[in-house]
């Protein structure tokens, strides 16, 4: 379970960005995230959804230890991210857009790195990365350099590297950004998947179709705070538009 209580993030501004932001911002500070709070619970898929800038994916890099909260408190299967950040890492799994990988490794010796070090048995080890390997379609390329594969190629090595030591908790940024249908559908199969296996995910994504797609519970953040909070069947219920992406868009420019 992710609990995320009154949570704000400020960021100080340089004069540069400034300068950048135009003559109507005076300040020297923003907050990228304003008093957000939700919870996430296991067996449901929680999605994020929000404009360019937003404050989502500072939202997740929270969520995942990797940027401290200014304030508010969150907690990943019931261990603070201030407090306690490598328990919430042992239990986590992060995957964004941008893979991150090693370029002169193979699929196979990337993913053993890491379940190295997540102090995976060889036993376990060997079944994941048969089960993962297998339903990514890993396998044909496994021993060819990272450099050499296409980006979802990449994208299902960066996945296999999120989930191989199994986690109870899955944060997705935006996974099937700039991908092709074939791959972005296995990415789909395998959030799926892990509601299925009861963990708790949490995902943002810009694709309207994943929305209604995978949406147990959903929020929408706009300018850093919550403007919808609450299960993917009572935005149905409220919905004053005919499609998601209408009515999205009428919450954001009603805020």
């Amino acid at each position: 379970m992710i609990v995320v209580d009154n949570v704000t993030k400020t960021f100080s501004v340089s004069r540069q960005q400034r300068r950048e932001m135009g003559p109507e911002f005076r300040g020297t500070r923003i907050d990228a995230v304003r008093s957000v709070s939700f919870t996430c619970r296991p067996g449901r898929i929680f999605t994020l959804l929000g404009p360019n800038g937003a404050g989502k994916t500072t939202m997740l890099r929270m969520i995942a230890t990797m940027l401290r909260p200014t304030g508010g408190s969150i907690t990943v299967a019931g261990f603070d991210v201030v407090t306690h950040p490598v328990e919430v890492r042992k239990r986590i799994g992060f995957l964004t857009g941008n893979t991150g990988l090693y370029d002169r490794l193979t699929p196979d010796e990337m993913i053993k790195y890491y379940a190295d070090l997540y102090g995976m048995d060889p036993v376990t080890y060997a079944r994941r990365r048969e089960e993962i390997f297998g339903l990514l379609g890993i396998q044909e390329f496994a021993g060819r350099r990272i450099g050499k594969l296409s980006s979802g190629m990449k994208q299902k090595v960066s996945l296999a590297r999120t989930i191989i030591h199994n986690p109870d908790v899955v944060v997705f940024d935006e996974p099937t950004s700039a991908l092709d249908v074939v791959t972005s559908r296995a990415i789909i199969q395998l959030i799926r998947r892990c509601r299925e296996e009861g963990k708790t995910v949490i995902f943002s994504t810009h694709r309207m179709g994943e929305v209604s797609l995978l949406s147990d519970d959903l929020a929408i953040i706009h300018r850093g705070s919550l403007i919808f909070n609450g299960s993917y069947k009572e935005f149905e219920t409220q919905m004053q538009t005919r499609s998601v992406e209408d009515e999205f868009v009428r919450l954001v420019e009603a805020a």
